[in-house]
């Protein structure tokens, strides 16, 4: 194959979008909706985190970093997801299309480093509580959330690097509702099994970050259910359910999109776990940490719903 076919795709076509006169607006609206209420509901809970002295703690920190990245994930993928909907062009050029697919999983392995350090968190304060301040120091804090960052984003950045150099020569048809490492792979003009590889190291990052949690949540229930006192055996599980029902809804939307192995589903089936892991996963986590949380909605009543935030300054 000669080199001026190997370089003929310039652009990938979205190809599993309705058209707007068959439910395209329907579905325009709906996701435009939720996608408003993600950056909405999260974006309150960073200010009042921020804002509100009382929920100046390493747990709220992490929660408010938690919330700041579901804003950035989501809107690497759902504002072209609704450009789709309603244009008939559905097209994304190729470097636009790599540059979506490293900062959805870089935000996303940035994620899954905050959740595992959350637990570590909860880890702490529950079974060591006596040595939690010194344990988990502001300066431990920083280090924690800017190395989650760094590694987040060098994680995929040779994954990428090489995709970039992949011959990509037709068809250019992604069956997905964005760029994805696997539909894009499909349609390189090349082997692409050193890709294996790269996936392993994906799914050990993964499996690791799950098992660390799930050892810590453990520990956690088995000193929470030595509490003498009822109540404090409540307050220690509640502060702890939240992070358990993210924990549960974000890391089990990655095992059923990225660790299938040779599975394979329906491609309505997909779509729809492409959506549970893309929007509806960040789309609950407002409502948890908002509802279930006494201190937020606290904080988010005093700073949003207070007379003084709408007072005119120099009145």
């Amino acid at each position: 194959m000669d080199k001026e076919n190997q370089t003929k795709v310039t652009e990938f076509y979205f190809s599993d979008f309705p058209q707007l006169e068959s439910g395209g607006l329907l579905f325009f609206i709906l996701l435009l909706c939720i996608y408003m209420f993600i950056v909405v509901g999260n974006s309150m809970i960073f200010l009042a985190v921020q804002l509100d002295v009382h929920l100046h703690n390493p747990m709220y920190s992490f929660i408010s970093i938690f919330s700041f990245l579901e804003i950035c994930y989501t809107t690497v993928t759902i504002p072209r997801m609704l450009y789709n909907l309603v244009s008939t062009e559905k097209t994304i050029s190729f470097i636009g299309c790599l540059l979506q697919i490293y900062f959805f999983h870089s935000f996303g392995v940035t994620e899954s480093l905050v959740l595992t350090i959350m637990a570590i968190d909860r880890y702490v304060a529950i079974c060591n509580p006596l040595r939690y301040a010194i344990i988990i120091s502001p300066q431990l804090c920083t280090q924690l959330s800017t190395g989650s960052f760094i590694l987040g984003f060098l994680m995929l950045l040779p994954e990428i690097v090489w995709i970039s150099t992949l011959p990509f020569c037709g068809p250019n048809h992604i069956h997905q509702l964005f760029c994805d490492l696997e539909p894009v792979l499909l349609l390189a003009c090349t082997d692409t099994s050193m890709i294996l590889v790269e996936d392993v190291i994906h799914a050990i990052s993964i499996l690791t970050c799950v098992s660390i949690i799930t050892l810590s949540y453990l520990r956690i229930i088995t000193v929470v259910l030595r509490f003498p006192s009822g109540e404090s055996r409540q307050k220690a599980f509640s502060t702890c359910t939240a992070h358990i029902t993210i924990f549960l809804l974000f890391f089990g939307s990655v095992a059923l999109m990225y660790l299938r192995f040779s599975v394979t589903f329906q491609p309505l089936l997909e779509k729809i776990i492409a959506l549970m892991f893309a929007v509806l996963a960040p789309f609950f986590n407002p409502i948890i940490y908002s509802l279930r949380n006494k201190d937020m909605k606290d904080a988010i009543k005093k700073i949003f719903c207070s007379q003084k935030i709408f007072t005119i300054s120099g009145s």
